[in-house]
């Protein structure tokens, strides 16, 4: 009995363990196609409002003109609008500011014994056990112990894959993990 004990903590303390060897999340914060952020130009009504980045990767802001946005940083559109504004003498001192509201374009893939497995929209701060909150939960024949990550890393890109155990997460005996867009999560059915 006394064996079979040490050797259920030893997978149990392994299993846990593998998680955190996960590289930390690489953010991009570029904007692409589908996109939706808030442009909020100070004092001036007429140009605060929403923008859907159109599949050519540009908007239209009233007064400017079409501007090419897809791939471009939040703070680099900020400046790029203010810069236009004061170019065509709209505003003396143009302080814009730029919110996203959804990075339609970065997705996180949740799939296996999830309610209703799919692509969840990802957002900053995003972590794994959200993911899969928002994928429905786990269902009923799901193994908390084997959830697999993966992970595109390097410069290269390359697919790296890696075993979470969410029970740990959830009892509060590791962190949760933070995601980056593009991570794949895939909850593993239970060995009956």
């Amino acid at each position: 009995m006394w064996v079979f004990a040490v050797f259920l903590t030893a997978c149990t303390s392994r299993l846990s363990g593998l998680s955190r060897n996960i590289p930390p999340p690489v953010l991009n914060y570029a904007i692409a196609p589908g996109d939706l952020f808030e442009i909020t130009v100070f004092g001036e009504d007429k140009l605060t409002k929403e923008y859907r980045v159109h599949p050519d990767g540009t908007i239209v802001v009233p007064y400017v003109e079409r501007l090419q946005v897809a791939g471009l940083e939040p703070q680099q559109i900020e400046d790029m609008i203010a810069k236009k504004l004061l170019e065509k003498r709209i505003l003396k001192n143009p302080q814009v500011t730029l919110v996203v509201k959804q990075y339609a374009s970065k997705k996180v893939s949740v799939i296996g014994a999830v309610a209703k497995p799919g692509v969840v929209a990802w957002t900053e701060g995003i972590k794994l056990v959200d993911a899969i909150s928002q994928a429905g939960g786990f269902s009923p024949l799901a193994d908390k112990g084997r959830v697999i990550l993966t992970r595109q890393i390097g410069p290269q890109k390359k697919s790296a894959t890696f075993q979470v155990n969410v029970e740990a997460i959830i009892r509060g005996e590791q962190s949760d993990i933070p995601l980056q867009a593009g991570d794949s999560i895939n909850v593993e059915q239970s060995v009956i």
